[in-house]
């Protein structure tokens, strides 16, 4: 079992949710340690995937009263609302051991060597966390399924904006609607993996059903994480320390909040701030 960093959020704005993924994957290569964070947003929020143009928001106008992030990570945007998400900082520096190639009921995981560290696929992390949903919904009576591999062609310029109504191999859907889809962010020492999991339509993304709307009924978030958690354990191998940011931490993400997450030149116009003293301090 490898030993994984587990932090359980309170709802917060938007930039610092941002930000703390952020850091978290340099921490991750900086520590050599995995770690699990699940969070909420204090308000409706649209994060815009990386290579998203800021004035596409106009698309959707249910969301344009909602403030705006840019997550590092690329894909469609996403309305933060009725939702958990959960992001997974993997070191790709230190060797790790090696998760266990298993099989939903539904063949859905495929058995496969997991390349420990650089060698990680990123659509097998992809599969095995999606894989985990699907199982936590069937415990709860929902049948879902792994998206396939769709039918390409389409240019980024045509896709839809949101990233629930896109459809892309390893998305978690129930029948036709997406209710779960992730996206990553990688470099020499680290992978991020952060996603959504929607729990119920929100006013301001209302073309988007939630899993209230398909089975009828609530999924507050508290009552499957028990669940969630035994099966990513089981899958990827990993024991839970519960271990809550510092108060070095948080100050230093505060900075981080600051110097870009909360600055219009990188949420408007992508402009990376020079960060890198920032990680090495």
């Amino acid at each position: 079992m490898t030993d994984c960093r587990l932090l359980i959020d309170p709802p917060a704005a938007g930039a610092w949710n941002m930000a703390v993924d952020e850091w978290l994957w340099h921490w991750a290569g900086k520590t050599g340690r995995w770690c699990l964070r699940f969070y909420r947003w204090e308000g409706p929020t649209l994060s815009l995937g990386y290579f998203q143009n800021h004035e596409d928001r106009q698309q959707h106008p249910p969301s344009l009263s909602c403030p705006v992030v840019r997550r590092i990570s690329g894909g469609g945007a996403i309305v933060h609302d009725v939702e958990w998400t959960y992001s997974l900082a993997v070191p790709l520096k230190l060797p790790t051991n090696e998760p266990r190639a298993n099989q939903t009921s539904e063949g859905l995981i495929v058995s496969r060597n997991s390349g420990c560290g650089r060698n990680m696929p990123r659509q097998w992390l992809y599969e095995v966390v999606h894989g985990t949903i699907v199982e936590l919904l069937a415990h709860f009576g929902v049948h879902a399924q792994i998206c396939g591999k769709v039918q390409e062609g389409k240019k980024a310029a045509a896709l839809p904006f949101l990233c629930f109504q896109r459809r892309s191999p390893g998305d978690v859907l129930v029948g036709p609607i997406k209710v779960a889809g992730s996206a990553q962010r990688r470099n020499n020492d680290a992978l991020l993996q952060h996603g959504s999991l929607l729990l119920a339509r929100s006013l301001v993304a209302p073309e988007l059903p939630g899993l209230k709307e398909i089975a009828g009924r609530e999924f507050p978030f508290e009552f499957v994480l028990e669940v969630w958690l035994a099966r990513l354990s089981d899958r990827l191998r990993l024991s839970w320390a519960e271990e809550q940011l510092s108060e070095t931490e948080r100050a230093a993400i505060d900075q981080l909040v600051l110097a870009k997450h909360n600055c219009p030149a990188w949420v408007i116009k992508r402009t990376r701030p020079e960060l890198s003293m920032f990680f090495n301090s």
